[in-house]
């Protein structure tokens, strides 16, 4: 037996619970991983709630998550890019990374660097995609200025390194505590909040090019205000405006496999090009605790199960 995270209905953070579930048996091409970390998300929180439902709909009981990394326990038939023993970092696509032992198909996993920790790898691939696909999504070019709405958040703060490893002049929105955070990263910071259209202005006084929203929650049409086009806007949270104004929501034109993405952002984290803030880490028991200081939105980086 082991032990995963499920919920038997739709709901709030009380439906959660950590079960004794049968052992995972891989399947043709399959990987079984025992997870070292597992990463939070926003989009899990709204899965859960069945806000989602139409585009993730779910059949019960179900687990939940997405990103983890660990060390391979297993292997499946047809399986020869990995062995017993590797560290791997990976995604669910079956909603069921919070858990002690995960199925992943061979094709969603990377080798681990050595010098990357358990908490990083484990929190890495939601975030870390999207904030890749985001960034390339806008198209920015070295000299150009972008805006990154919730910049030290989960995917706010690797969208603003990477927009900086772009050669673009980044203005992070984000709350006064966090900023000291963004200057040493080479980000100007601005706090978002009444006002906040005047401070931009005064932060590129040459006009904004892209605009990366990460929050929602009337950034888009804060981005038009500004003068973005729409080509140049992204946003990972407010598909209700999207949809209105036209602004992108998918992973950029050059998208690649989730692995292969996964793999170039660890070089880069190995290699002491990208950081990945760790807020805090729980024990897989602690699912609901990990979920309410989630849930309250203000977050410097990642949090993280450690089953």
């Amino acid at each position: 037996m082991t032990r995963a995270v499920r919920y038997d209905e739709f709901g709030g953070i009380e439906v959660l619970r950590v079960d004794e579930i049968d052992r995972p048996v891989p399947d043709e091409g399959q990987v079984l991983v025992l997870v070292k970390a597992a990463g939070i998300n926003p989009g899990e929180a709204a899965i859960r709630t069945g806000a989602m439902a139409d585009i993730f709909p779910s059949t019960f009981p179900s687990g939940q998550g997405s990103d983890l990394a660990g060390v391979v326990a297993e292997i499946g038939v047809g399986v020869d890019r990995f062995s017993v023993g590797d560290e791997v970092i990976g995604f669910s696509e079956k909603r069921a990374a919070q858990a002690e032992l995960v199925l992943v198909d061979v094709d969603n996993l990377t080798p681990k660097p050595r010098n990357v920790s358990w908490a990083v790898a484990g929190g890495l691939y939601v975030a870390g995609v999207t904030a890749w696909g985001a960034v390339h999504s806008v198209q920015l070019e070295k000299g150009e200025s972008v805006v990154v709405s919730a910049a030290a958040g989960g995917v706010g703060s690797l969208a603003v390194q990477l927009a900086r490893r772009a050669g673009a002049t980044v203005i992070g929105l984000a709350s006064q505590h966090n900023h000291e955070w963004l200057r040493g990263h080479g980000v100007i910071p601005v706090v978002y909040g009444d006002g906040v259209t005047d401070r931009i202005e005064a932060a590129a006084p040459g006009g904004v090019d892209a605009f990366i929203d990460t929050h929602g929650g009337g950034y888009v049409e804060l981005a038009l205000a500004l003068g973005v086009a729409v080509e140049r806007i992204d946003t990972i949270a407010d598909f209700a405006a999207a949809a209105k104004y036209g602004v992108k929501t998918e992973p950029g034109t050059t998208a690649r496999p989730g692995a292969e993405v996964l793999a170039e952002l660890a070089a880069l984290i190995a290699e002491g090009h990208l950081e990945v803030p760790i807020a805090n880490v729980y024990p897989l028991t602690q699912v609901r605790q990990a979920y309410t200081e989630l849930e309250r939105q203000h977050t410097h980086g990642k949090i993280v199960l450690e089953p």
